[in-house]
């Protein structure tokens, strides 16, 4: 079997450790294991507990407190430090060879949009540790139905995508949050979008926006246009939603889990019999 990792990132808020613990939670009902790695040194844990935390590295806390530092420039710091000891990292994910793993990481979204410290960190899973990685990247659904935040959100997700050069799953998450019909109706353009439909007059953005911001508008929208990969699948963590498990078949085709697995030996009739088959 083959390693597999998945990263959860995203703003602030989006629903990181909802979507992790919810990607557990289904995984034990269809009888598959995972674990939870938390690379968030200010997180706790919720549902579920972290099988691997990087507070036992470094926290967020003490190093405010020790250096002084404000959350932006501590968790910096905590990274920094964590690609200076990479090594703790192999400890401990060597004890987990043929498990699957999801990163919940951080929502300060400069991580990976521009600082190289998560880049590192992918490079060294993939090349060091040989995993097949994803990367999932969560937006908050009712952030996104405002059409100028979900062209903000666009460019976030693009960022990340140039950045850590690694499969891209984009997730509208909190969908069962949006009550009005007509708002969940208008949010079903957002799943696959046409960004210059999206800029148009039509929907009133340009109306909406500084006159000085029209070329800017339309500029970002045909930029979004001509990258041609952001699109979202919709996660509603309820219990009635069958979204996790869509989202899951997404993550195991781009990670080929099921090519990893160990085939299975067959059934011997002459040994077994027929009623016990």
């Amino acid at each position: 079997m083959s390693r597999v990792g998945v990263l959860a990132l995203g703003p602030a808020g989006a629903g990181k450790s909802t979507f992790c613990n919810s990607i557990i939670a289904h995984m034990q009902t269809i009888g598959r294991r995972a674990h939870i790695v938390n690379l968030d040194p200010a997180a706790e844990p919720t549902n579920y507990e972290f099988t691997i935390d990087i507070r036992d590295l470094i926290s967020l806390q003490d190093v405010m407190e020790e250096l002084d530092l404000g959350p932006n420039g501590a968790l910096i710091y905590c990274f920094e430090y964590l690609m200076e000891n990479l090594d703790w990292l192999d400890e401990e994910i060597g004890d987990y060879n043929d498990e699957y793993l999801i990163f919940d990481c951080p929502g300060q979204i400069e991580l990976y949009t521009h600082v190289p410290a998560m880049p590192t960190i992918v490079r060294h899973l993939q090349q060091s540790l040989g995993f097949n990685l994803c990367a999932t990247y969560l937006v908050e659904a009712p952030f996104v139905v405002e059409h100028a935040k979900f062209f903000s959100a666009a460019l976030s997700a693009m960022s990340a995508m140039i950045l850590l050069e690694l499969p891209h799953i984009n997730i509208l998450s909190k969908t069962d949050l949006i009550k009005d019909d007509v708002t969940r109706r208008q949010l079903k353009r957002f799943l696959n979008p046409d960004p210059l439909l999206l800029s148009s007059k039509k929907v009133d953005l340009e109306s909406e926006s500084n006159p000085r911001f029209v070329r800017l508008n339309r500029a970002i929208a045909n930029l979004v246009d001509d990258f041609g990969m952001v699109q979202f699948l919709p996660l509603d963590c309820t219990k009635e939603s069958d979204s996790v498990a869509t989202i899951l078949s997404y993550i195991d085709d781009v990670t080929q889990w099921s090519e990893g697995q160990e085939p299975k030996e067959p059934v011997d009739v002459e040994e077994v019999g027929e009623d016990d088959i």
